[in-house]
This record gives C-alpha cells, sequence and structure tokens, in this order.
C-alpha cells in the first residue's frame, strides 16, 4: 500500500511531474551540452554538476510517479465540528497544562517545523474524527500515552503554500 493522499495532493504532484519535464528537464539538458562543449571532462566540474543535477531530476520525476502510481486517493472533508485533513485544531493538553494547534495532513505534507500534524501520527490518530470539547488519547507506544482535548477546529484553511516535501 502506498502514500494516502487526497486530490490535492495529486494535483500538486501532477503539476511538479509536468513543471520538471517541461521545463526543469529542459535546462538540465542544456546544461549538460554547454558544460559538455568546454572539452575535456575529465577535469570538467560543471559538466559532472549538471549531470548530478539532471540525475537528480529525473530521479524525483521517477519517484513522483511511482508514487501516484500506488497512493491511495482518501477523501479531505468532514463535517463542520469535526477535525479532518486540512483542518487546524487547538488542542490543550493537561499534563502540560498548555495549547496547541496544529493543521492536519497527509503525511506528504507533514512538517513539524510548520505545526502540520501527518494522520498517520500518533497525535493525527488520535484526532481525526474528533469533535470540540472531545478528549482524544495519544498513544506514543505501548508504554506512553498523553490526554488532549479539542478546544477549536478551523475548517478551510487553504493549502496553497504547503508544498509536497521533497525528498
Amino acid at each position: 500500500m502506498g502514500e494516502k493522499l487526497t486530490r490535492s495532493d495529486v494535483e500538486k504532484i501532477e503539476k511538479e511531474i509536468e513543471h520538471r519535464k517541461l521545463v526543469v528537464r529542459k535546462e538540465a539538458i542544456a546544461a549538460v551540452k554547454e558544460a559538455r562543449a568546454q572539452g575535456d571532462l575529465s577535469e570538467n566540474f560543471e559538466y559532472y554538476a549538471a549531470k548530478r543535477e539532471k540525475n537528480q531530476n529525473e530521479s524525483r520525476i521517477h519517484y513522483l510517479e511511482r508514487m501516484l502510481k500506488y497512493a491511495t486517493i482518501i477523501e479531505d472533508t468532514s463535517s463542520e465540528d469535526e477535525v479532518g485533513i486540512n483542518t487546524v485544531v487547538t488542542l490543550y493538553i493537561p499534563e502540560d497544562d498548555c495549547e496547541e494547534r496544529y493543521k492536519l495532513v497527509t503525511s506528504i505534507r507533514s512538517s513539524s517545523l510548520r505545526d502540520m500534524v501527518s494522520i498517520e501520527s500518533p497525535l493525527g490518530k488520535a484526532i481525526l474524527g474528533k469533535k470540540t470539547g472531545e478528549t482524544a488519547t495519544v498513544v506514543v507506544d505501548p508504554s506512553y500515552s498523553y490526554d488532549v482535548v479539542i478546544r477549536k477546529i478551523e475548517k478551510n484553511i487553504g493549502d496553497e503554500d504547503d508544498p509536497i516535501r521533497s525528498f
């Protein structure tokens, strides 16, 4: 089984593939040709750098195409009062007596630096489908778990700035 992707994720991946095939690939091939024309390839750093960039682009294209081939398409819709994909949720953590705000996303878009939590993570699994006021138990491993209380749910938060993670 592959990645769980929303239709929005698929569209972004398809756009990236198209851009890499039509724009980046042409630029990379031109850079390799230009570097090759400089003569002796044994000491031509520009040639090897251009080849590396061309190969990295091709690898990324193949990676994304393979991801789409094996992906499971999931719906990103949920009712207005429940936590779903692309929902921003404010959580109260009684153990630490603090509030934290996260956006629930698919695993390829998760980013701890941007407070974007995967639906596959322990926290994501615990809060998915919960409603305001409900308590969810986050099971980190068999020996440790903690509770969170859903304080606020925000829907229709745009994901235009949420890139698909590059590897």
